[in-house]
């Protein structure tokens, strides 16, 4: 699991830190920054997929750019950025922290990309190693094949390592050391940015294992599943979207279609008077429908202990569905082992928080006086309990009462 994301002049941030929990809800203004933390995990999520670098910021024939492709990526005028991410350890009293550092002009590179083993209760690197790629352009998924022991302050890589363990030789190390990048290669790779796009998902789509960030396969995602597990996870949608709507969707379900059955088509029961039942497909459902039913696709059909993050989860909901929507993140979030990122604007939303919560509230903001965005818990503003006491989270973002205290403490 993710346990933190570091940002070092990435876009619009010269330095901030994200917690990440069980359900991290991140709000602020428009252009406060929330989006670059969106592409910051949309950048990891396309490396850890085998993506060159500079397709992963431009794109290419396949991949839409990350806003500002490469001439963005840094925060002006630098030229270099770094991401961090904090991976919890295999043991309690273990994390690593995996950093990559590119540099974005005269070429793109990767200038340093490492693992450190921190101790967590004093945040100490016990050691640190490096990972090195034959070309420089596509990193850590190669790197079990090229790693490489370090010395630090500390002394010897190996030497550490193997006191660390309680290791006898250089083998057991370098085994230690691919067992550590594999977990931290496996804990990168099951992050996973949705963003639903409902013209996509009515088409037919092919049989499939995975769910694309669009969701255009959510019908083939759904009629690829075993029997068994396919009646559970359609199961558990239509108990869901039957809250969702005004009318009452008896079910919804995938079937695979044409000869070869190797594409499929998503369906539904609806009931908008007693007694008349009409089947539809993806075709003619809703856009806040198709975007709910994805949400609950993603939450239901990846891999357990991973990290979803969903940019303007709310959008195309009405508000009186965001308790709803808050719900069943937490619900099947905390069953499945998932954490979430969301980025909302709803004031509805924010009241549909309940308060165990708010400690996982963080506001995007840009300083005053250089611009850059920053990043702050909630709870962290000073006069927040004031605030709390006066305002519900709905109002505060309505109001403007976050801003104007961030102002003041700056």
């Amino acid at each position: 699991m993710l346990k933190q994301l570091i940002l070092e002049n990435w876009k619009s941030f010269r330095y901030a830190e994200l917690p990440l929990d069980p359900l991290t809800v991140l709000i602020g203004t428009n252009a406060s920054g929330k989006s670059n933390v969106v592409e910051a995990f949309e950048f990891l999520q396309r490396v850890t997929q085998g993506q060159n670098i500079e397709a992963a910021l431009a794109g290419d024939k396949i991949l839409s750019s990350i806003r500002g492709g490469v001439e963005w990526a840094a925060l002006k005028p630098e030229t270099e950025f770094t991401l961090k991410f904090l991976v919890q350890g295999d043991d309690e009293h273990t994390d690593y922290l995996y950093a990559i550092k590119i540099q974005t002009q005269p070429v793109v590179i990767v200038i340093r990309e490492f693992i450190q083993i921190l101790d967590v209760e004093n945040s100490d690197s016990l050691i640190e190693f490096s990972i090195k790629d034959k070309d420089s352009f596509i990193p850590i998924r190669s790197a079990l094949n090229t790693l490489e022991g370090s010395g630090t302050a500390t002394g010897s890589g190996v030497i550490t390592i193997a006191k660390k363990y309680q290791l006898k030789n250089v083998d057991d190390v370098s085994k230690r050391i691919r067992n550590i990048t594999n977990l931290v290669i496996k804990a990168l790779e099951k992050t996973f940015v949705l963003n639903p796009i409902p013209s996509k998902m009515r088409s037919y789509s092919l049989l499939s294992d995975t769910l694309e960030s669009d969701a255009s396969n959510i019908a083939g995602v759904l009629a690829a599943l075993t029997d068994k597990r396919k009646n559970e996870v359609e199961s558990i949608l239509s108990a869901y979207i039957k809250d969702f709507p005004e009318g009452d969707i008896q079910k919804v379900w995938a079937e695979k279609v044409g000869r070869f059955g190797t594409d499929a088509m998503l369906y539904c029961q609806e009931e908008w008077k007693p007694g008349h039942i009409t089947e539809i497909d993806a075709r003619t459902m809703s856009d806040g429908t198709l975007r709910f039913l994805a949400i609950i696709t993603a939450l239901l059909t990846r891999p357990e202990s991973s990290q979803i993050v969903i940019e303007e989860i709310d959008n195309g909901f009405h508000p009186s569905r965001a308790e709803l929507l808050v719900r069943i993140l937490r619900e099947i979030g905390s069953k499945r082992k998932i954490d979430i990122l969301i980025t909302t604007h709803n004031p509805a939303l924010l009241d549909a928080l309940s308060p165990e919560i708010v400690p996982f509230v963080v506001v995007a903001h840009r300083d005053k006086e250089t611009g850059e965005s920053k990043l702050t818990l909630l709870e962290e503003i000073d006069n927040f309990s004031k605030l709390f006491a006066s305002y519900s989270l709905g109002d505060m973002t309505t109001k403007g009462a976050i801003e104007r205290s961030l102002s003041h403490n700056e």
